[in-house]
């Protein structure tokens, strides 16, 4: 059976671990050739030898622009296009609000906010019309989460591109829509189980396990199958969207 991704080329940057890799991995599995890009060349190169041949490990810091060069100029040499770009590459830091440092805020908006435009708008001229775009939100974009006030308003940028970029290239026919997990069961979260604390801020796992109305993390494989259904032509009358993957925690 054909999968809902042949014969597409996908961009999944920040794709060496956690959502990046599981989502790399379920493009591939639905026919996509697929690079990844990530800063760690250990973790990138294991990570497309778990995942097969169908992708390609690209090192890469999404916060140079000549390193996106270097990417966009190597699929554009091996494949001439792009169809899908998955813009995930993002770091988490707190600081409570009156002890904010200048380098706190340029370190998260330099890959959150300016790394993530360049990614998508350096990919422009190599994707087809009728491609597609999926950012990385959060659902801490809508709430007030003591200590993750640059990080939050980071992600509330990212949900704002894409409502102007819709309309920006809507005569191109491109879509674009932002994925917002909740807590995910990633690398951090799971060297950090419950009856412990997070770096950073006075709560424990329990606490933010209780948050979420389902009372558990999500797993990285159900937010890699949401953005895999909106890179798809299933989605292909969805645009300027954010869809919240996040076991209710933002949402009740």
């Amino acid at each position: 059976m054909p999968g809902k991704l042949d014969g597409k080329v996908a961009l999944i940057t920040g794709g060496g671990t956690g959502i990046g890799l599981a989502t790399a991995r379920e493009f591939a599995r639905e026919g996509a050739r697929v690079y990844i890009t990530g800063r760690r060349k250990p973790e990138l190169d294991g990570a497309a030898a778990s995942t097969g041949p169908g992708v390609t490990a690209i090192q890469g810091d999404v916060t140079k622009p000549e390193d996106l060069d270097r990417i966009y100029a190597q699929i554009s040499y091996e494949q001439g296009r792009v169809d899908i770009v998955f813009a995930n590459a993002a770091i988490v830091e707190r600081a409570p609000f009156g002890s904010i440092t200048e380098e706190h805020v340029n370190r998260l908006f330099a890959t959150n906010v300016t790394g993530l435009l360049f990614t998508a708008q350096k990919a422009l001229p190599l994707m087809p019309d009728g491609g597609t775009i999926i950012l990385t939100g959060s659902d801490v974009s809508i709430k007030g989460y003591p200590t993750m006030g640059v990080y939050s308003a980071t992600k509330a940028a990212v949900r704002s591109f894409a409502r102007t970029w819709t309309t920006d290239l809507a005569d191109r026919g491109i879509r674009v829509n932002v994925v917002s997990p909740g807590p995910v069961g990633t690398a951090f979260l799971a060297g950090h189980p419950e009856g412990t604390t997070l770096p950073g801020q006075p709560d424990g796992m329990e606490t933010v396990v209780s948050r979420v109305s389902m009372k558990r993390l999500g797993r990285p494989e159900e937010i890699a199958k949401t953005v895999t259904f909106l890179a798809s032509d299933d989605a292909s009358f969805i645009t300027g969207a954010e869809f919240f993957v996040d076991g209710g925690n933002a949402q009740v």
